[in-house]
């Protein structure tokens, strides 16, 4: 119950999963560090350094010992957190104290566990957007053939169909998917650094030995997963490096944030919707209501990763010189709450998209309801062609479609343009003449076929190059 006394983030218990979670957790913080120190031991003893095996394995067996309480108490004497996880660690492995950390600054830690935190973030997120896609696919092959009405401004448009319109959604996501796998391919360790970044503490550990020193470094990424690090850096990698990553994961922010409000809208129309559990609620007040409350979250999630984009920015105008502590603050709430935002707007994403819900008589209707206005244009030309004056139809469709309009928007009518012009001597087309014209296969352009080669040529080579990748299920509790 003491729990309930206490601020938590919703970003750490209500939206994202175990496994985001837990990389952005203080155990797996500190473990990287300790983790980050052994391969820091373990590459200067193969370079000739005086540590023991003993040392090292002394390290290795307390790696996951880690007491944070003790830690705390070390950092209220310190002031200094990495100062006292070296103090914590050293008193688990007493042998080794002398050596942890030896040539270091505090960002070799830090900064190198932040982006192995980040790596791993964004696989997780890589792989939560391969499945998103996954989902859509089939959903817009299946609906590739299904006309609906279009709509710019959110008025009534020329018509496209339901697919084609889901590949709009999909190749937003292969954009990010995209800017993802870049950013995760381009990433690059601080390495070992020391205090401005000109490596003269481990230059003084192997007496002059240039050599040795990228070797280290070489080593030390390698271990830990990196195949470069950065030639030059201050004491901190270039902070234009968190720059780019915010920059993709706010812009699949805003992705998804288009996709959720589409949802939203054509859940107003009746037309398209997310899926609706059994018990769902939509009001407390309001029983009949089907709030689309998936799409809503995403797009409130979505709106706060966009926002985050801003501070990297900042970090990197902000600093001074070799570095200023200042982004060490900031970058701790910006970073882990970026990537559980984007973790948690994929869980959403996953579940949404495995079960779309589509409304085909609705979507008809609508389509039909407006089809006459939108095919006045034809009318007016067939009516050219058959030689009636062009500028006298015109006047004539004008006036039927005035009226029409009037007749729905005043009186609460229906549509009966085609009943009005099919009655017009100026027009002078027949019933099966007009019928003909509002074929909907004269108003979807090559959309069927658009949705069609995006989806076999762009969508399905993704598909199979990543079929590697485990499906993956959202569980969304709440």
């Amino acid at each position: 119950m003491d729990d309930l006394k206490h601020y938590q983030s919703p970003l750490s218990h209500r939206y994202p999963s175990a496994d985001m979670s837990y990389i952005f957790s203080p155990h797996f913080k500190f473990l990287t560090w300790r983790k980050l120190w052994i391969a820091l031991a373990v590459g200067q003893k193969k370079l000739g350094l005086s540590i023991s095996e003993r040392q090292i394995t002394s390290m290795l067996d307390a790696l996951e010992k880690i007491d944070l309480a003790r830690a705390e108490e070390y950092e209220k004497k310190f002031r200094h957190d990495v100062m006292a996880h070296i103090h914590a660690f050293g008193d688990l492995c007493p042998e080794a104290r002398g050596i942890i950390h030896l040539g270091a600054t505090s960002c070799f830690v830090t900064d190198n566990t932040d982006l192995i935190q980040i790596s791993e973030g964004l696989r997780i997120i890589r792989n939560k957007i391969i499945q998103v896609i996954r989902q859509l696919h089939p959903f817009a092959q299946e609906y590739a053939s299904l006309a609906c009405l279009s709509y710019t401004h959110f008025q009534p448009a020329q018509p496209t169909t339901v697919g084609k319109r889901a590949c709009l959604w999909l190749q937003d996501l292969l954009i990010d998917l995209s800017d993802v796998e870049r950013v995760l391919e381009d990433i690059r360790f601080l390495g070992v650094k020391g205090a401005t970044g000109t490596q003269a503490s481990f230059l003084a550990l192997f007496e002059g030995d240039h050599s040795k020193v990228k070797k280290l470094e070489e080593f030390v990424a390698k271990e830990m997963g990196f195949s470069r690090p950065f030639s030059v850096t201050g004491q901190t990698y270039s902070r234009k490096q968190d720059i780019r990553i915010l920059s993709a994961l706010s812009s699949f922010a805003a992705s998804v944030h288009k996709f959720a409000t589409d949802l939203r809208l054509l859940a107003h129309l009746k037309e398209i919707e997310e899926p609706f559990a059994e018990k769902q609620v939509g009001s407390s007040a309001m029983p009949y209501k089907r709030n689309p409350m998936r799409s809503e979250r995403i797009c409130g999630l979505a709106r706060f990763l966009m926002s985050l984009n801003e501070n990297s920015l900042y970090t990197e105008a902000t600093q001074w010189l070799e570095r200023s502590l200042d982004d060490s603050a900031n970058r701790r709430l910006y970073l882990p709450e970026a990537f559980l935002t984007a973790d948690a707007i994929l869980n959403l994403m996953c579940n949404v998209t495995s079960g779309i819900i589509v409304h085909p008589k609705v979507i008809q209707k609508h389509l039909y309801d407006e089809l006459p206005f939108l095919a006045t244009e034809q009318i007016l030309m067939e009516a050219v062609k058959r030689g009636k004056d062009r500028q006298a139809a015109h006047e004539r469709l004008r006036i039927h479609s005035f009226e029409t309009s009037h007749r729905i928007k005043e009186e609460g009518g229906s549509n009966d343009l085609l009943e009005r012009i099919v009655q017009d001597p100026e027009i002078g087309l027949s019933k099966d003449e007009v019928e003909e014209l509002i074929d909907i296969k004269h108003f979807i352009g090559r959309a069927i076929e658009q949705a069609h080669e995006f989806l076999n040529e762009e969508v399905a080579p993704v598909i199979k190059k990543h079929k590697e990748i485990a499906n993956f299920v959202a569980d969304i509790k709440l």
